[in-house]
């Protein structure tokens, strides 16, 4: 065919098959007009000096769409090879990157730095274009480096703030689309540690992580790189620096694993048509684009180190270097990189349809023969045909490597077709999800070490999460665990060595977010779970005391150890409600006893360290009051602290130690350092949240007062609610007597007698209020409904004080449950309201941990709730829960008539 017949089919063939290219014809008429003529070159020196004079983002875009043209055609004429091509655009990509680049810190400055002047950052190109081998549709993977000492900035700029928003303005100059296009998209994710490192690193501190913290994947990467923008020499220094970290003149065996385990990855990654046709991809499949880069860079990888022949960036010169060392075969170099260039150029066609950055052929029959024929060939089937042949070739010498790497093993357990066959609903997404956790976007799993014991528990992890109630949620905070995790190696090795640990584990992750985040702080949790006594109640609160003092020398020391200690046994109990290993009203009993040993012991360990600035107030000490749960004894999972300060003594007095303070101000102080040694993080995180506004005037009271002022307030000012809360109060911490003597105090207020009307009306207007501002959540607010937890507290707080307190006080009983049996006895309530305490307090504990934003419980949750609140009923279903529900607040609500002579609307 003559030259010009050449230029007129390939603009035949681009205007009946490319819309793209149609539309840029139509467009850049001077540049069609010059190929339409066959003045391949000559079109080519216009589309590069399109828009000159022009501001630097409209500019750019005028070439590219001007390069994009002309490379197309040449292309298709035959004029322009697949080197030029691939060449040009790599170059022509280099070249915007440093004027985008020196643009975004001119722009900072108000003065555009010229194309030689030092500038302070660079841009490495990494993967397609560092090798020189863009294609049509190419994001481009640069690393941008900056100087902190030589950057340019404003005087003001903080060198880092500085590099950050060059950056940013360097990726929306290149990649946001305008009625111009667009440039190129940048894609920023090879940077070290891109999930949590900014746009732009410093030299010394990429430097750093190349020689300590990088992977094997990074390595590979690395081959590649060229110092492409800004200040070019600089950047070739850095390359020059990280060479010993890329071409390794000895391998570990760590290392020959990790390759391994990356050619393997190669091929289980990919879950597409595994042969050419519709919808094969010709980047990721068997015999694909990627696999002959990955053949090459394998063997550079294991020999480069060795062999500087061999450290080259592009495919073809790799796969010639290789063969020139006698290290592989001249005809597999030969087949494979001929292979390579006519995958590349078939990829080229499928992107200069729409201009999309796609690598799969078309589903449909039409469009696969659209795709041929813009080729210049038949249809669809002798494309496919074509390409059976090439990646045959690839495919058999892909095998190759896979066997002398452990490919004939079991395929990955996160292969898409494994994921597919344990249910998965996305295999594909999730399979990608997880390499990247072991390719380094999880910091646990950077190591080795880690990777590998994560390997052998892999298989076993996903078999439990595609089991799980909700398998994506609990996916989901699995990988939020191991990315809040500085090491995870020795979580793993546990599940290791106790598999039941992960089913365990799986379904905390699946049915509580509360358990979940406790585990993302603190991996070894699981280390309470390994033996059977994990799921025994908490001892006693002196024991609890003896084992939270242990091993804690100092206070700070005292600090974490409470910490640590509580933390194991929320979390256990936390699992054991959700097994339903005990009842939860045991359960709820087992985490208030260990808030109190908690508070006995940071009160104790506080008050001590006080004393060594400000020594002590005589024989006197502080007294902690525990209300509402924390003083009935029936915490749940999400409880506050409820915490009345008070003190012995006289207010007069003042301590003896080198700062001496008066013991009001002492004791508010001493109070402020409890609280926060109940509430403020640690290295081992937070402990509880504490509310003090059940004290004296609320909030704006002091925080603390003398036992004789309490007792005037509680006498002379108290409002009906402030006896009510009294009611459920308890001493948890304190000298002897003081403890003996507040809760006499706290017995004679509760005893006083009473107007009955006047309480009725008082109590009644309160729970109007409470209804008014504060109404159910939902249909399982089983707190705030009417006929719930709140109206059973109100008639039984009336009923104590209404009694004052029964005979000799047998109805002052702080745990709600023991007070209702004792009204139960007395006559004053039927004796099923404890049923329906029991069942409303169990669904209560199991919400809070299960469902605690108070969601409708999925049907996991439902059958914890079932097991926790029909205890021996097997056959029970949600419908049989919710009939209980309705039939204890019946009963609540029956009382309440009863009591009140009022009716509730349920």
């Amino acid at each position: 065919m003559a030259e010009d017949d050449i230029w007129q089919d390939a603009l035949r063939r681009a205007r009946a098959h490319a819309p793209f290219l149609s539309g840029l014809l139509e467009r850049e008429t001077a540049l069609a007009a010059m190929l339409e003529r066959g003045e391949g070159e000559a079109a080519l020196a216009a589309a590069k000096s399109a828009g000159e004079g022009e501001e630097v983002g409209v500019m750019l875009r005028r070439q590219r769409r001007g390069l994009a043209l002309v490379l197309a055609i040449g292309d298709l004429a035959g004029a322009f090879d697949v080197n030029r091509v691939i060449g040009e655009l790599s170059h022509f990509a280099d070249s915007a990157l440093d004027t985008a680049m020196r643009e975004a810190v001119g722009h900072r400055i108000g003065e555009l730095p010229g194309p030689d002047e030092h500038i302070g950052m660079v841009g490495l190109a990494l993967g397609k274009q560092g090798a020189g081998e863009l294609n049509y549709s190419s994001d481009i993977d640069p690393i941008l480096l900056y100087d902190p000492e030589t950057i340019l900035k404003r005087e003001r700029d903080e060198p880092g703030e500085a590099a950050q928003m060059a950056a940013r303005r360097l990726v929306q100059t290149m990649g946001a689309p305008t009625a111009e296009g667009y440039v190129l998209r940048v894609d920023l994710r090879l940077r070290p540690a891109s999930e949590v490192s900014p746009l732009a690193i410093s030299y010394g501190a990429a430097l750093t992580h190349y020689e300590s913290s990088a992977l094997a994947w990074e390595r590979a990467a690395f081959i590649r790189a060229r110092s492409a923008a800004g200040d070019i020499a600089a950047g070739q220094d850095f390359l020059n620096a990280i060479k010993p970290f890329v071409w390794r003149k000895s391998l570990d065996f760590g290392a020959i694993d990790e390759i391994s385990a990356l050619v393997r990855r190669i091929r289980d990654s990919y879950d597409g048509p595994p042969r050419p046709g519709p919808g094969y991809d010709l980047k990721r499949g068997r015999g694909g684009i990627r696999e002959v880069e990955f053949y090459a860079q394998t063997h550079q990888l294991i020999h480069g180190g060795r062999i500087p022949e061999l450290r080259v960036r592009g495919t073809r010169a790799a796969l010639d270097a290789l063969a020139d060392a006698g290290i592989i075969g001249a005809v597999d170099a030969l087949e494979l990189g001929d292979a390579y260039d006519r995958l590349r150029t078939i990829e080229h066609r499928l992107q200069m349809v729409r201009d999309q950055q796609t690598h799969a052929l078309p589903a449909g029959a039409e469009a696969l023969d659209n795709v041929a024929r813009l080729d210049g060939l038949a249809d669809g089937a002798a494309l496919v045909a074509q390409l059976e042949e090439v990646t045959g070739r690839v495919g058999a010498r892909f095998d190759t490597l896979l066997q002398a790497h452990g490919g004939e093993a079991t395929p990955a357990a996160s292969a898409p077709a494994r994921l597919a066959e344990l249910g998965f609903d996305d295999p594909a997404a999730l399979s990608a999800r997880i390499e990247g956790w072991k390719e380094g976007k999880v910091k646990a799993l950077r190591s080795s070490a880690a990777r590998a014991a994560f390997a052998d528990i892999e298989g076993e992890l996903l078999e439990a999460l595609a089991a799980a109630p909700a398998p994506e949620r609990a996916i989901t905070r699995w990988e939020q665990m191991l990315s809040r995790l500085p090491s995870a190696f020795n979580l793993f090795k546990l599940l290791a060595a106790r598999p039941g640990l992960i089913d365990t584990l799986v379904r905390v992750l699946a049915l509580s977010p509360a358990l979940a985040d406790a585990l993302a702080r603190r991996g070894d949790l699981l280390d309470a779970l390994i033996d059977r006594t994990a799921f025994a109640l908490p001892a006693d609160v002196p024991a609890l005391m003896r084992d939270m003092r242990a091993d804690a020398p100092t206070y700070e020391d005292l600090l974490d150890r409470v910490r640590r200690e509580v933390g194991d046994h929320r979390f256990a109990l936390g699992v054991q409600l959700l097994e339903h290993a005990h009842d939860a009203l045991e359960i709820a009993a087992g985490l208030s006893r260990v808030a109190e040993a908690a508070i006995d012991v940071l009160a104790t360990g506080a008050a001590g360290d006080f004393a060594e600035d400000h020594g002590r107030v005589g024989k006197e000490g502080l007294v902690i009051l525990g209300y509402g749960r924390l003083g009935g004894g029936v915490l749940t999972h999400a409880s506050d602290l409820d915490i009345v300060y008070l003190f012995t003594g006289d207010f007069s007095e003042e301590s003896d130690g080198r700062r001496p303070l008066g013991a009001t101000q002492y004791f508010n102080r001493l109070a402020q350092r409890v609280s926060a040694a109940l509430s403020v993080p640690t290295s081992e995180g937070a402990l509880f949240e504490v509310d003090t506004r059940l004290r004296p005037s609320g909030a704006q009271g002091l925080l603390s007062v003398s036992v004789d002022s309490f007792a005037r307030y509680q006498t002379e000012q108290a409002w009906t609610w402030e006896h009510m809360a009294l009611t459920r109060a308890r001493v948890l911490h304190g000298p002897a007597g003081a403890r003996e003597q507040v809760e006499a105090l706290i017995r004679d207020l509760l005893m006083a007698p009473r107007d009955g009307a006047a309480l009725r009306e008082a109590v009644l207007e309160m729970r109007g209020e409470i209804t008014r501002h504060k109404p159910p959540k939902g249909p399982l607010d089983v707190k705030l409904m009417r006929g719930g937890l709140v109206d059973l507290e109100f008639l039984t707080h009336f009923l104590q004080l209404r009694e004052s307190g029964g005979p000799d006080g047998a109805y002052l009983l702080p745990d709600l449950r023991a007070a209702l049996g004792a009204l139960a006895q007395g006559g004053l309530v039927p004796d099923t309201l404890v049923g329906a305490h029991d069942l409303l307090t169990r669904l209560l504990l199991t919400l809070r941990l299960v469902t605690p934003s108070g969601e409708e419980p999925g049907e996991a949750a439902r059958a914890v709730l079932l097991a926790n609140c029909l205890p021996g009923q097997d056959d029970a279903g949600w419908e049989d829960l919710l009939s209980a529900l309705d039939k204890a607040r019946g009963q609540v609500a029956g009382a309440w008539a009863n009591i009140f002579e009022q009716e509730l609307e349920l």
